[in-house]
C-alpha cells in the first residue's frame, strides 16, 4: 500500500521568530542539517538509521 505526502507539509519556517531557517516539520532538525549529511556521504537510509524519529518522507523531501 502506498501513501502519498504533500511535500509542503514536511518543511516548515516560522516566520517572526527572528531564525526562519527551514525546518523539517514537528522537530527541529534543519534542512541544512540534513543536506550537510549527505553531503557527506551519507544515504538516506544511514541518516534515517542516526535519526530514526524522521520519516523517509521527510529524509527525501527535504532532499528534493
Amino acid at each position: 500500500m502506498t501513501t502519498t505526502v504533500e511535500i509542503g507539509t514536511l518543511i516548515v519556517t516560522t516566520p517572526g521568530t527572528g531564525d526562519c531557517r527551514p525546518l523539517i516539520a514537528k522537530t527541529r532538525i534543519t534542512v541544512k542539517n540534513i543536506a550537510i549529511d549527505f553531503n557527506a556521504g551519507l544515504t538516506p537510509e544511514k541518516i534515517l538509521d542516526e535519526k530514526p524519529h524522521l520519516t523517509r518522507s521527510q529524509i527525501y523531501g527535504v532532499l528534493a
